[in-house]
């Protein structure tokens, strides 16, 4: 039986036509704030990150199936750039509501996503795309002076999580599991009776 700590993400991957159109601003942004190591296209969403022993991978699946499956496809809109002062520009989620509502129907199953006190998951109720990081303080001031000035918009209809993992050994995440949005109502659970 394996008893590594693994690494999760729970994410929505962005349609490849938005990611086609933001990967000129990602592009520009590299060039033009010799920002190259700060820039990496990213192409999701995240929802949640959690770490968990690979053992329990089988247990938290159904409840987090179950969850994930009473959602309906959401219509996410990006609209302009927002920013974390003085290190992060990033596309902001304009359309928030039906996210947060996932990420605190997930919080539910807080325990099965939390190995020991020392690694609680993180819940991301204020989910954004990156566009650049760990930026020096004269990258972010320039580039959030042109970003924030720079329209930008783009939507697309989420259908789907992902569930991907990173073992410790590993550097990238890989696919675990796609979950549909497939608006199934959740049959409440029952406890069963104590005394016959």
């Amino acid at each position: 039986m394996e008893y590594s700590l693994n690494q999760y993400l729970l994410v929505i991957e962005l349609s490849a036509a938005l990611k086609e159109k933001m990967l000129v601003h990602y592009t520009q942004f590299a060039e033009n704030y010799e920002a190259a190591a700060h820039v990496k296209p990213y192409a999701n969403i995240s929802l949640v990150q959690f770490q968990q022993y690979e053992m329990m991978e089988t247990r938290m699946m159904a409840p987090l199936i179950r969850i994930i499956q009473s959602f309906n496809h959401i219509t996410i809109d990006i609209n302009g750039f927002g920013s974390f002062p003085t290190h992060t520009i990033f596309f902001n989620i304009a359309t928030k509501n039906e996210l947060i509502l996932i990420v605190k129907a997930i919080a539910t199953i807080r325990g099965l996503l939390t190995p020991n006190k020392d690694h609680k998951p993180h819940f991301i109720t204020d989910p954004y795309i990156v566009l650049a990081n760990k930026l020096l303080p004269w990258q972010f001031e320039k580039g959030w002076l042109e970003m924030s000035n720079t329209p930008f918009s783009g939507r697309f209809v989420a259908t789907e999580i992902k569930l991907l993992r990173k073992r410790v050994s590993e550097h990238q995440y890989r696919l675990v599991k796609k979950i549909s949005f497939l608006h199934q109502k959740v049959a409440p659970a029952i406890q069963g009776h104590l005394f016959i």
